[in-house]
């Protein structure tokens, strides 16, 4: 290796001498093949594969690389389009424009949230169920506050979960060391059980065959299936929750999407306070994907074996691990849950619902099996007899249509595809074209 020869001046120090430079090269040198001395976390190596989103993506930009002038419609990750309405960006805006002057700028906020934001959810949201403002955490979404939940449970737990279900549920418990090792070939990890919710059991567990354990994740509606539970299927499940002494972990991120007399909260059931955490989000109500706004309920009544609450676990929870959401997201979450702007949500709302409609009409009349569409933004359509990789791939190659493959939900999603309606209304037609050519013509080679 040749050295220069000249010395190297360090800025605000003397010349180096030769055998400095020596030193400082061999120095760098080992610094570039070091490694730490420290064992990576065994939970993350359990981990199999990158998070299904994330490979989605990387999949679509090797498409767009093959075919770069192809028109991409995305009906694959649960990410709206819409824009927000004005009436809900002008609040942000004034305020955020507010926080330039002496009079208008704040600092840090309340870890739980805005007071008056926590009362307006409590009472706009929950209603007459009982529940107070001092049980509602304000966050920057539904998912950071599924792994803030986790942490309050930590490693010692049994956990369950529908079979397909929300990815999320199952990484973060595999990280927090809530599970075994991945079972080969089953899709599966010990540790874990898997409640099947597929179109044979109306996508609800049967609870008589499945063992106790600590912690019940459900989703309604639910994402992938779209599937909201009915009244009666949410006091199966609160009544298990009692009989069992499990906590429920409600994510109700997709209530608004409710058009029929399904439940919208956990906490329409007599006895949930007692059994249930609830997790929402204004993400896929008012476009805050980006925004990121959410809330968790925990409730005074919930507590432990012991008879401590669970309530203070986990506002510590947020006060060590979070310093509350952005006071400009939180303006934005009151300015949604004004009059005029629940009015305005709901406008763009039923965008998405009309294209959920159009996406399952379009499924069924190609003789295909497509399940939600109503209650949800999501359309589960199963392919009998084939992998959920190779229609997400044949899909994407065919027509440019990215949709996400149901296996990525567990096993009980092999062999079908989840879409979404989340995109403009004429991209969903243009998106229902293309699939009509493609899977119309292999639908009736199949049954010819």
């Amino acid at each position: 290796m040749m050295i220069a020869s000249k010395p190297i001046h360090l800025r605000g120090g003397p010349s180096c001498s030769m055998m400095s430079q020596i030193k400082m090269v061999y120095f760098m040198l080992a610094c570039a093949v070091s490694q730490l001395k420290l064992s990576r976390n065994a939970n993350m190596e359990k981990l199999r594969n990158g998070y299904l989103f994330p490979e989605i993506g990387m999949r679509q930009q090797e498409h767009l690389e093959k075919y770069p002038d192809a028109k991409i419609i995305s009906l694959g990750i649960g990410d709206t389009t819409e824009p927000i309405p004005n009436i809900i960006t002008s609040a942000m805006a004034e305020y955020s424009h507010a926080l330039s002057t002496r009079e208008g700028y704040r600092g840090y906020g309340a870890e739980q949230g805005n007071k008056t934001l926590r009362k307006t959810i409590a009472a706009t949201m929950y209603g007459d169920m009982g529940i107070e403002d001092t049980e509602v955490f304000i966050s920057d979404g539904a998912q950071c506050d599924i792994s803030r939940v986790q942490l309050l449970l930590g490693s010692d737990v049994t956990i369950a979960v529908q079979d397909p279900t929300f990815p999320a549920y199952v990484d973060s418990g595999i990280i927090m060391g809530q599970t075994g090792d991945y079972v080969a070939g089953s899709s599966k990890y010990g540790g874990i059980e898997y409640m099947k919710c597929g179109p044979e059991n109306l996508f609800f567990p049967d609870f008589s065959r499945i063992p106790r354990t600590d912690v019940i994740f459900f989703c309604s509606p639910n994402n992938p299936t779209g599937h909201a539970a009915s009244r009666e299927q949410l006091v199966q499940l609160v009544e298990t929750a009692h009989r069992n002494g499990s906590l429920i972990v409600y994510d109700s991120a997709y209530a608004a999407y409710i058009s029929d007399d399904s439940p919208r909260s956990i906490y329409e059931i007599p006895g949930a306070k007692e059994v249930a955490i609830e997790i929402s989000s204004f993400s896929k109500s008012a476009g805050f994907t980006g925004v990121r706004l959410g809330w968790t309920v925990v409730p005074h009544e919930l507590s432990y074996s012991d008879g401590f609450p669970v309530h203070k676990d986990f506002d510590r929870i947020i006060c060590t691990c979070f310093n509350g959401a952005s006071s400009i997201a939180q303006i934005g979450g009151l300015a949604c849950l004004s009059v005029e702007g629940r009015k305005a949500m709901s406008k763009v709302i039923d965008v998405y619902k009309q294209n959920a409609r159009t996406l399952a009409e379009t499924f069924g009349s190609m003789g295909l099996e497509a399940y939600g569409g109503s209650n949800s933004p999501y359309v589960w359509v199963r392919f009998p007899g084939r992998r959920s990789w190779d229609v997400f791939t044949e899909i994407l190659e065919k027509t440019h249509v990215i949709t996400v493959p149901g296996c990525g939900f567990g096993p009980g999603g092999e062999g079908f595809i989840r879409v979404s309606s989340f995109n403009s209304e004429e991209c969903v037609r243009e998106a229902c074209h293309r699939l009509t050519r493609l899977l119309g013509r292999d639908v009736l080679l199949h049954i010819l």
